[in-house]
């Protein structure tokens, strides 16, 4: 009975809801009209269906012989993506030939009678010699990876072997026939630098297989190891700034030559993926460059009425930079820059770092009485006379530093040759556009900087001497010097021997630093987008900081090492001679205004 009253209760239900429907009009559906017509599938639209298609687990490629194409792989034409970039780079590179250092250094190696080899630096890394390969080591590995790029290996290797092969006729074609040396005079094939030529096509290679149609930081790690690859030919004092920037801008156009007869050659065959398209309009983007720096070229210092100064070359500049934009027009962002500016000329300062330099190290010899046995034979007359015009030593027949000398070897050692600046600055960036692929840019920036200091050590050996001399101190009201110090007189001064030991000395020559100090940047740039996702920019920055620099200049530091107790206590009481001759540690200090231009080109990922 309850069953059959639950069942009779749901009919009614049902038909009351029925009820409520029975004078409603029926749905009616409006068909839109449509005609077929054949379209043409975007680019946009054929690399969107290719990126959203289901993707098979990545498997190990090795058919280095076999050609494949993907379907729906858009073709390209000849010179397609040629950019040029290259050109104002090697160009920059050329312009700057000129500003060369003015001394060679390696002191210890023949220089063929060359004049100024004073110096010998023992910075060296050997890192550039594997860095230079990394662009495609990187793509040869993911490529065997299963990981697909933009080729097959046919036309893969087919590009990269023309890029090569282009990059080695001109730059051995220019090396050979400009003739220029080296920095550290080993050479005369110095211009333009073939490693970074060498490390710009691999970065060409790993930007256009995987930066363009995978990852665009693919692109920023291959032109970021490439300019290390760079600035590191330059520390290692193999190159000029102007060998690297040409050697940069030819390894661009290289690769992108070899990528466009290949274009032409293989036609669509071979091609497996699209390029990225990047439908944004906002101009955020992070950024690579290389530049080369101009003014405040020269440091020059004052102490005590005396004065020195040192002179530089043109300072190599690279940056990481990156902004976010709200809009087309204004964003926001900041920039690491390291700014590296090598000695050209040390001036003053290098007066007495080598033992071949005999004017300056007269009043040395004066004070050390370096007495070759012999040398005093004759009557006191003729004595004088030899330690007037030979201080002390056999000029016809001797070495003037020769085994019995109290210096039998000195040189310097150059540490670093330069004062290298790290600023970290933000601020407010600016974007005007001119068109769909360039754009004005400007930026206003604050930040700090700090200063790494140029260092000379010294390096000096030789015999240990010791002098017999008798002295007298007159404490005497009026016998004293003016500075209230006792009157002093050496008597029986006997020229040095050798107490038969030898010495050596290690120092600090020459260090020349700053504080850290504020600064502040702004600039002009050109960008030009030639992919939705990568631009090139040309930029002009101005910065300006005002620093206090302090040289600090110890060249006789040796002289203690080189003599007894008592030769050393006579140096220390030789009075108004020894500082002439600079024996004391030395500091100049100066306050100066640094304005800093910098002209460069940049690598750019649109964001």
């Amino acid at each position: 009975m309850r069953q059959l009253l639950i069942l009779i209760a749901l009919v009614l239900t049902c038909q009351a809801k029925a009820d409520i429907y029975h004078d409603m009009e029926p749905l009616t559906l409006d068909t839109p009209e449509m005609k077929p017509e054949l379209v043409d599938l975007t680019e946009q639209n054929s690399i969107r269906l290719d990126m959203a298609a289901p993707s098979a687990s990545p498997k190990m490629d090795f058919d280095f012989f076999k050609s494949k194409t993907n379907p729906g792989v858009k073709p390209y034409k000849f010179m397609d993506d040629m950019t040029f970039v290259g050109i104002p780079l090697f160009v920059a590179g050329w312009a700057l030939k000129g500003d060369k250092a003015m001394f060679r250094v390696n002191a210890k190696a023949d220089q063929g009678g060359k004049k100024n080899t004073q110096l010998l630096t023992d910075f060296k890394t050997g890192i550039d010699d594997y860095t230079q390969f990394f662009g495609p080591a990187m793509v040869v590995g993911l490529k065997l990876g299963g990981y697909e790029g933009r080729s097959d290996w046919p036309r893969l290797l087919a590009s990269a072997g023309m890029s090569y092969a282009i990059m080695a006729v001109l730059v051995n074609g220019i090396k050979y026939s400009a003739k220029e040396m080296r920095p550290d005079g080993s050479t005369a094939n110095s211009w333009p630098s073939g490693h970074t030529a060498t490390a710009f096509v691999g970065a060409t290679l790993l930007h256009k297989e995987y930066g363009l149609t995978r990852s665009p930081w693919w692109s920023v790690a291959g032109y970021g190891v490439a300019t290390a690859t760079g600035v590191m030919r330059v520390l290692n004092n193999r190159h000029w700034i102007s060998d690297v920037m040409s050697g940069a801008g030819l390894g661009i156009l290289s690769g992108e030559l070899g990528y466009a007869l290949c274009d032409l050659m293989f036609k669509q065959k071979g091609l497996l993926r699209n390029d990225i398209i990047l439908d944004k309009e906002n101009p955020s983007f992070f950024s690579i460059s290389m530049g080369f720096g101009l003014g405040s070229k020269d440091l020059d210092f004052e102490e005590d009425g005396e004065k020195a100064s040192i002179k530089f070359r043109a300072a190599t500049v690279v940056d990481a930079e990156g902004a976010y934009f709200f809009n087309k027009y204004i964003g926001v962002g900041g920039r690491l820059r390291v700014r590296a500016q090598s000695a050209k000329d040390f001036g003053d300062f290098a007066n007495y770092v080598s033992i071949e330099d005999y004017d300056a190290w007269m009043g040395l010899q004066h004070l050390y009485q370096a007495a070759y046995p012999g040398d005093y034979t004759g009557t006191p007359e003729q004595n004088e006379i030899t330690y007037l015009d030979k201080v002390g030593y056999k000029f016809e027949s001797e070495s003037g530093w020769n085994e019995n000398a109290p210096v039998t070897d000195s040189y310097g050692i150059v540490k670093s040759d330069h004062i290298t600046e790290f600023t970290g600055s933000v601020g407010v960036y600016f974007n005007l556009p001119l068109s769909h692929h360039f754009s004005l840019g400007s930026k206003l920036l604050v930040g700090r900087s700090i200063t790494q200091e140029l260092d000379i050590d010294g390096h000096a050996e030789g015999n240990k001497k010791d002098i017999s001399y008798t002295m007298t101190l007159d404490n005497r009201p009026g016998m004293k010097e003016t500075n209230g110090d006792p009157k002093v007189s050496v008597n029986d001064l006997m020229y040095p021997n050798n107490t038969g030991e030898k010495w050596s000395d290690d120092w600090e020559y020459l260090t020349i630093g700053a504080n850290s100090s504020t600064s502040f940047g702004t600039g002009l740039s050109l960008t030009y987008r030639y992919k939705s996702n990568f631009s090139w920019r040309f930029y002009c920055d101005y910065d300006y900081t005002r620093k206090n620099f302090t040289a600090r200049y110890d060249p006789f530091h040796m002289m203690r090492e080189g003599l007894t107790t008592g030769a050393s206590y006579l140096m220390d009481t030789a009075g108004e001679y020894a500082d002439e001759l600079g024996l004391q540690v030395r500091e100049y200090k100066t306050r100066k205004n640094m304005n800093y231009w910098t002209l460069g080109l940049s690598f750019l990922v649109n964001l």
